[in-house]
């Protein structure tokens, strides 16, 4: 049976989490605002769930109506087939996204929701589902856009970025879907050198190990399509079995992580023993300054702070200009990428770049900057 899905992810992501779906084989494949939308059987979402590196989450669509009040709302969610997908023995929960509606209070579309539904299984079933909003059996999604209601089942249950491996948290960390789109952004397919010389918690470098090991990310973690009715477990195990069996016994090329923190480092190291990859990752405590890669070509991620306040905008602007020395003296040959949300203090790097990517580590809108260190050639520098 052929259904309609939409993956989300973050703003900036969705060309390269098309490229994803395309590259797995999947029909239909359609780049929107906010996501990417597909079509396929139901094991091409379990396909899609297990293997996309850079989704947040994987929606099942049910149904779209116009929906300007709030009767609206539930005659169009109550007519849908719950009694396929839910019974009373099981819990529920209503997520809600909306935006250019006449209605515009998500908390009371949500509870108008699960009033449609828990309604309908009373007259289905004789009693209702109860609400578990932080570990519930099936997670509904309703999205209200310009008075066009969607309504969605959730696939994934936990955000997809939660890979599992990553307890240690430091200061602003990235989640591992955002680093893992930095990782496709840059085009590297694992054959060349990865370096990330400002590696915190070791987020950008794991995600980097995984792709050229080719482990599926969502590889050890649970999903909510498990606890669905009809869920389809021996071709799920089968499609598991598959991607373990694929998985590379070491890198094509050798990758390397470091930063200045000897507390990040140590993070770094725990993370990717949980994610398995420690052996195959190169970590080291190290300044910027005394870099030294792997010879190009090669491609190198970093991902440096870049202060909230004024005081600590300024204490930055050396480290800006040593990444841009340093870029020029050591990594002659790399691709490098700069992913920051201070576009004043990245004028400091002193390089110019080629490509400038808008994405958004949540609310902050960052850049991704490209710069070619060509070999045997000084890039320009701006003045």
């Amino acid at each position: 049976m052929k259904h309609f899905f939409f993956a989300t992810t973050a703003k900036g992501v969705e060309e390269a989490l098309g490229g994803e779906l395309v590259r797995l084989g999947l029909p239909d494949v359609r780049v929107e605002s906010g996501g990417v939308s597909f079509g396929g059987g139901i094991e091409g979402a379990y396909r899609a769930n297990l293997w996309l590196r850079t989704a947040s989450r994987v929606l099942m669509t049910l149904a779209e109506f116009p929906c300007q009040t709030p009767d609206e709302l539930y005659s169009g969610v109550r007519s849908l087939p719950w009694e396929r997908f839910l019974t009373p023995a099981q819990t529920l929960a209503v997520d809600c996204n909306l935006r250019d509606s006449a209605m515009t209070h998500s908390g009371f579309v949500a509870l108008k929701t699960k009033d449609a539904i828990v309604d309908a299984q009373r007259e289905s079933f004789g009693s209702r589902p109860s609400v578990d909003t932080k570990d519930p059996d099936l997670r509904v999604n309703v999205r209200l856009f310009k008075d066009r209601c969607t309504v969605s089942l959730d696939l994934s249950g936990e955000p997809l970025d939660r890979r599992g491996y990553r307890l240690d948290r430091h200061e602003a960390p990235l989640k591992e879907n955002l680093a893992a789109a930095l990782v496709e952004l840059s085009g590297w397919d694992g054959s060349t050198p990865f370096v990330d010389p400002m590696c915190g918690t070791g987020t950008i470098a794991i995600e980097a190990v995984m792709k050229a090991l080719r482990i599926p990310p969502g590889l050890n973690r649970r999903f909510g399509f498990e606890r669905w009715q009809g869920f389809d477990r021996a071709a799920w195990r089968a499609m598991v079995a598959e991607a373990k069996n694929g998985i590379l016994d070491r890198p094509p090329a050798p990758i390397q992580a470091s930063d200045l923190s000897h507390s990040a480092v140590n993070m770094a190291i725990q993370n990717a023993r949980r994610a398995g990859v420690l052996e195959h990752l190169t970590l080291g405590q190290l300044p910027m300054a005394e870099l030294s890669p792997p010879p190009g070509p090669g491609v190198l991620i970093m991902n440096p702070p870049y202060g909230k306040r004024l005081g600590e905008q300024e204490a930055l602007r050396p480290l800006y200009r040593e990444i841009g020395d340093t870029l020029k003296k050591r990594c002659q040959g790399y691709t490098a990428y700069l992913f920051t949300g201070n576009l004043d203090l990245a004028k400091g790097v002193g390089l110019k770049a080629s490509r400038r990517m808008v994405l958004y580590n949540g609310p902050i809108e960052c850049r991704l900057l490209k710069y070619e260190m060509y070999e045997g050639s000084a890039p320009l520098s701006l003045k």
